[in-house]
């Protein structure tokens, strides 16, 4: 989760470190110890639990800069510290990814399914859907590829010399044998979207991926997200269905830019959030109020979440909650309040050797002051993710049981009877960055 309001305020602290450099400072070994005291130093000033930093810690003793990170980090809370070059950071947030472009997920009966696909990426070029079954990959089943509670399928780097091959079945139960490679791709957030009527109800549903912004817009927004809420608008929605169910985070700009338009108008301009620095940055604590967008004017929301549901996605869920009806069907979420922003932009030792140190820098609060859900959101209805169903098919159980719910006011014993904790999601693969954009 990155935030937006504090950067341009940030922007005019004077915090840069000497941008001079001496013959003796261009050596390798000299740069890399520059550099390492320069992430000691920034976490010492910007993290969030700065006070929980361990004592004693020699720099001289890490070989490398995210060794060094993880002996600083709050690790009974903190999962999402990390260090990568700004480059990457700012592409990712833009939706600029590389790999095949797809998810997995466990479905009802312990079987890896194909959970989504990037439109553009080499999955979705080769026409992957989501529920299809992946029976074998590089010459073995997928079984030998248990790890844990989960699956490592074990695809190598994101890479374009890195090629896979995979063994698929297809709904009509026939098998299909593909290779394909990884490569750089723009993602899509926005995977599926459709109007569906229930009595005389129109009810959006809406599978949202990833708080991503579009690239070159300003200000910061997703014309992807534009582009669905006015689907929505046109089709005068009275319901709404969000599935973050694999959405792992992101913008904050973003998320404020769906809150905006999902809030009713009689809460424009009330607070939607604080957010709050460690005790020695408070002087820049701030928070935003709502501006209300568009037309839609609802009274509910229904969320479709699961543990690959966090930080930003969690946010909106936090957000909204004082101000309208938010049911939540699924399983719980991750847990993630707090969020992060870049610091290379206030060291200059960071910035002129390429490194981005992106640590957890502040924690967010609703209106009424919720800040503490590190255990995740609960559902009100447990429901089974049948990943086998492509989206929008309503036999999909968490789908079945948010339209039983508009229509009948409650959800069957059936959506819980489907339900089974696996003790395992995607997005708990992956580090760094790439946890808040898992794929593969």
């Amino acid at each position: 989760m990155r935030i937006r309001g504090l950067l341009p305020k940030l922007l005019f602290i004077t915090l840069m470190a000497s941008a001079s450099c001496t013959q003796d400072e261009e050596l390798p070994e000299v740069r890399f110890k520059r550099v390492k005291e320069a992430i000691y130093s920034s976490m010492n000033e910007w993290y969030f639990w700065n006070h929980l930093i361990p004592t004693g810690i020699n720099i001289d003793q890490h070989t490398s800069y995210q060794s060094l990170l993880r002996s600083m980090m709050y690790t009974q809370l903190d999962e999402w510290s990390y260090i990568t070059t700004p480059q990457e950071f700012n592409r990712a947030f833009t939706g600029q990814q590389a790999g095949h472009g797809f998810g997995i997920a466990i479905g009802l009966d312990d079987r890896l399914f194909v959970s989504f696909v990037y439109n553009e990426s080499p999955a979705g070029k080769d026409g992957w859907q989501r529920g299809w079954e992946i029976v074998g990959v590089n010459g073995r089943p997928t079984s030998s590829y248990r790890s844990g509670n989960g699956y490592n399928l074990q695809l190598g780097p994101n890479t374009s010399d890195i090629q896979n091959t995979f063994v698929l079945k297809l709904p009509d139960g026939s098998e299909i044998t593909r290779r394909i490679g990884k490569t750089e791709y723009q993602t899509n957030s926005v995977l599926h979207k459709e109007i569906i009527k229930i009595d005389e109800k129109q009810v959006g549903y809406w599978v949202y991926n990833s708080f991503r912004a579009t690239r070159g817009v300003t200000p910061t927004k997703s014309v992807e997200v534009e582009d669905a809420l006015a689907f929505f608008e046109e089709a005068q929605i009275s319901e709404l269905v969000i599935d973050l169910r694999y959405n792992g985070g992101g913008s904050v700009d973003v998320a404020e830019q769906i809150m905006n338009a999902l809030i009713p108008g009689i809460h424009d301009g009330k607070l939607m959030y604080t957010n709050a620095l460690n005790d020695s940055k408070s002087n820049l604590n701030e928070s935003q109020n709502f501006k209300k967008t568009g037309n839609l004017e609802l009274n509910r929301i229904l969320f479709l979440t699961s543990r690959g549901s966090a930080s930003a996605s969690e946010l909106i869920i936090n957000c909204l909650e004082p101000y309208m009806e938010t049911v939540i069907i699924g399983e719980n979420t991750f847990g993630k309040p707090v969020g992060s922003f870049p610091l290379s932009r206030f060291n200059n030792t960071l910035s002129a050797n390429d490194v981005e140190l992106v640590p957890i820098t502040f924690a967010i609060a609703n209106a009424n002051g919720k800040a503490e859900y590190f255990g995740g959101f609960s559902p009100q209805f447990l429901a089974g993710d049948d990943v086998s169903k492509n989206w929008g098919n309503q036999q999909d159980p968490r789908l079945r049981a948010a339209l039983d719910y508009l229509q009948f006011g409650s959800v069957g014993p059936q959506a819980r009877q489907s339900y089974k904790d696996h003790g395992w999601a995607m997005i708990d693969n992956f580090n760094g960055l790439l946890k808040e954009f898992p794929a593969y």
